[in-house]
């Protein structure tokens, strides 16, 4: 109960705050695991669809990182916002070009994702593509009209940081694209 000074505390009272928790923890659980008909009950019955853990990981961030595209669509259609990014400054884009997951990152760009939604270290999701290889997300997010020519924060191109990464098919990709 910190911060929360009561003038009478109750015997119930860290029952609750131990049962919200646990609910909590078992909503963040069933993002992760993609049980989505169990979410999508809590979500009609107006839990919000954008709770985030205390790391900042969105419902979303979790069932789509963990490769539930069932998941992930049921907590778009509940209204989760695609762009929220975690404590790192991670979107779910983001995730899923990290993981190279093509529907995933499919779904989320047709729910209203951005293709250069950039996180706080301006690193877009085709910069995680690119570093990590994943080519067809980065023809995804290319055609999605992604700039192949943006700079992280410490500005670092997409094209050096998939060199510098030894991701050598997204960085033959986009050093074939024409200059800007």
């Amino acid at each position: 109960m910190h911060g929360h000074e009561s003038s009478r505390p109750t015997a119930g009272a860290s029952e609750l705050d131990d049962d919200t928790l646990a609910f909590a923890r078992k909503v963040f659980q069933m993002a992760r695991g993609g049980e989505t008909e169990a979410l999508a009950t809590l979500l009609g019955q107006g839990m919000p669809a954008n709770l985030r853990n205390e790391r900042g990981d969105s419902l979303l961030m979790l069932a789509s990182y963990n490769g539930h595209p069932d998941t992930t669509r049921a907590l778009l259609e509940h209204g989760a916002d695609p762009e929220l990014q975690n404590d790192a400054g991670q979107s779910p884009l983001m995730g899923a070009a990290f993981r190279g997951d093509l529907a995933i990152a499919t779904l989320l760009l047709e729910h209203g994702a951005q293709a250069d939604g950039p996180g706080r270290d301006g690193k877009t999701p085709l910069m995680f593509a690119a570093m990590f290889n994943r080519v067809e997300i980065a023809r995804l997010l290319l055609a999605r009209g992604a700039d192949p020519f943006a700079v992280d924060a410490a500005g670092v191109s997409i094209l050096d940081a998939a060199r510098k990464m030894g991701a050598a098919d997204t960085a033959a990709l986009l050093e074939a694209l024409p200059p800007r």
